[in-house]
């Protein structure tokens, strides 16, 4: 006889073309926001998009540019270990996140934002976005490319790595900018990675 407990559990199925789309243009969508909020107030962000802040901080490169080139040579990484949709997937992302936040100051403008506000909110609304794609099996390149492979192979919370090494980065920017802005920067990293720990674990939902 069947588990009754089992023949209850929903199955899971797996996402089509169509959701993967719209996910991935929603949580790109989220995540520009995220940017928006910490480049008018002057802070940064963990992984890749971390380094990019710090080249557009540090070098005036425009971010959407230092983004979409720092992500280059992680891709390969990512079509050895997380095949070849995921590839494609997050190679899109990318483009379309360094895409929108090159248009975004053209649209979107803040009159008045706190700093510790811009990061705890910034932090979390892009978590959730980062939520969004990786549910979908897609990422942002760099580092998120490195942390759903170590939590796919090993079991390693996608969460709790980024938030080590995305604070690590954030840490860097001591060499240009205030500390002050530092300290807010670790805070909306800590906040970003609180989404993804909390909601994002080996045994919970996986998107396929």
């Amino acid at each position: 006889m069947s588990d009754p407990a089992e023949a209850a559990a929903p199955r899971s199925t797996s996402h089509t073309r169509t959701e993967d789309a719209l996910a991935l243009v929603t949580g790109v969508l989220l995540i520009s926001v995220g940017v928006a909020f910490y480049r008018a107030a002057g802070l940064l962000t963990g992984g890749t998009a971390g380094l990019a802040f710090l080249a557009h901080y540090g070098l005036q490169v425009p971010f959407g540019a230092a983004f979409f080139v720092i992500n280059m040579p992680f891709y390969w990484l990512a079509w050895r270990r997380m095949g070849r949709a995921f590839t494609l997937k997050t190679f899109c992302a990318v483009a379309l996140l360094s895409l929108l936040t090159s248009l975004e100051p053209h649209v979107l403008a803040f009159a008045a934002l706190d700093p510790l506000y811009a990061a705890v909110a910034g932090g979390t609304i892009t978590g959730t976005g980062f939520l969004v794609l990786f549910r979908h099996r897609c990422s942002l390149g760099g580092l998120g490319i490195v942390v759903l492979w170590l939590q796919e192979r090993f079991g390693w919370r996608a969460g709790a790595v980024q938030m080590g090494v995305d604070c690590a980065i954030v840490l860097l920017a001591l060499f240009v900018m205030p500390p002050l802005n530092v300290a807010w920067s670790v805070a909306g990293a800590v906040a970003m990675n609180l989404v993804l720990a909390i909601n994002h674990r080996p045994g919970r939902y996986m998107g396929t």
